[in-house]
């Protein structure tokens, strides 16, 4: 039992907050400050000018230096040091763990134990590919009047695993009026207005599963797991990097998409072929030519096209919003759009 003396002293005496942590602010500063591409990589000197004035505390240069290398090796942290030089840039955002393990098992082919003793140095080499495909595929689809909405939170590592099953990778915007993200697109507003009267949306939506390796033993689970979360949109996409070079492989996959309706499509991108590209910060802020480059080095080619249904299931697309702060985000930049009678591509709040 606390005597008086004791409770005067508890509830008189000022209270204790501790100081954030220099890592916790350069966490939070950093990001802002960072270039996103590394061909723009600001100095380690310049960095910690600019650091300064937002930082709280006093730190030597020697410790804002070290905290810059240290963090700089950790993947989750928002600082990226160049591979040859002294400059630093804005890491890319980290390949969400639940899609990543699950690309991994495939490229194991289901065998558990060949993922649990891989050399980390494997693993690492692994999903450096998978995050290079998916920068490919994103700024793909932007130069080609496509605009790109990433499902990222739904994947995080405490996320379950229907998820999977639940929602897709990408969500690919196509605006009826054609047009690219790279140049601002204004719509119709006659046609606009018309089709708001019929309840017809301007757009199509099209969700899409991406995978890296297509094969005999996993292309249904990759097939339907692209039907699953593209139910609630006008049409469904299954994206492989690799060639679909098997002649059984690609009837199999022809057969569904007839049924079912889902397109599937190879960028011809072999493992060697994604290790020879930059890496995803600098593929998706490339330069006119630089991009035009990556892209030469494709070889597009369409399995089967999807079939777009007429309409969205309402209904289910209610149902995520309720559930998902990313399904809200795309909603919210559609209907943005659409106010502004201009298609924009989506940018992070």
């Amino acid at each position: 039992m606390i005597g008086w003396r004791e409770n005067w002293m508890l509830t008189t005496q000022p209270s204790f907050i501790a100081p954030m942590s220099l890592r916790k602010q350069l966490s939070d500063i950093l990001p802002s400050l960072l270039p996103g591409n590394p061909a723009d990589s600001i100095k380690g000197t310049e960095l910690i000018r600019l650091t300064r004035l937002q930082l709280t505390g006093n730190y030597s240069d020697a410790s804002l230096r070290y905290h810059f290398s240290i963090m700089s090796c950790d993947p989750a942290s928002p600082i990226a040091k160049v591979e040859k030089g002294q400059g630093y840039y804005r890491r890319s955002a980290p390949l969400p763990a639940l899609s990543g393990a699950q690309e991994l098992l495939a490229l194991t082919q289901g065998r558990l134990d060949d993922l649990t003793y891989a050399d980390s140095d494997m693993v690492d080499g692994a999903m450096l590919r998978i995050r290079k495909f998916r920068a490919v595929v994103t700024r793909y689809f932007e130069i080609n009047g496509r605009f790109p909405f990433a499902f990222r939170q739904a994947f995080g590592k405490d996320s379950p695993v229907s998820n999977l099953w639940k929602y897709p990778e990408i969500v690919l915007v196509d605006w009826e009026t054609g047009g690219s993200p790279d140049e601002e697109m204004s719509l119709d507003e006659t046609m606009l207005a018309f089709k708001q009267r019929l309840g017809i949306a301007p757009f199509r939506l099209h969700a899409a599963r991406l995978r890296i390796q297509p094969s005999l033993q996993t292309y249904r689970e990759d097939f339907f797991q692209t039907l699953a979360v593209s139910m609630w949109a006008q049409g469904g996409e299954l994206i492989y990097a690799a060639p679909i070079e098997d002649e059984a492989l690609a009837d199999g996959l022809r057969r569904l998409s007839a049924t079912f309706g889902v397109g599937v499509t190879s960028f011809g991108l072999t493992e060697e072929a994604l290790e020879d590209l930059p890496r995803p910060a600098n593929i998706l802020n490339a330069h006119p030519r630089e991009t035009e480059a990556i892209m030469a080095r494709l070889e597009f080619n369409r399995i089967s096209a999807p079939k777009s249904r007429p309409h969205l299931d309402w209904a289910a697309l209610t149902s995520m919003r309720n559930e998902s702060e990313e399904a809200e985000k795309l909603v919210q930049w559609l209907t943005r759009c659409i106010d502004l009678r201009r298609a924009e591509g989506f940018k992070e709040d």
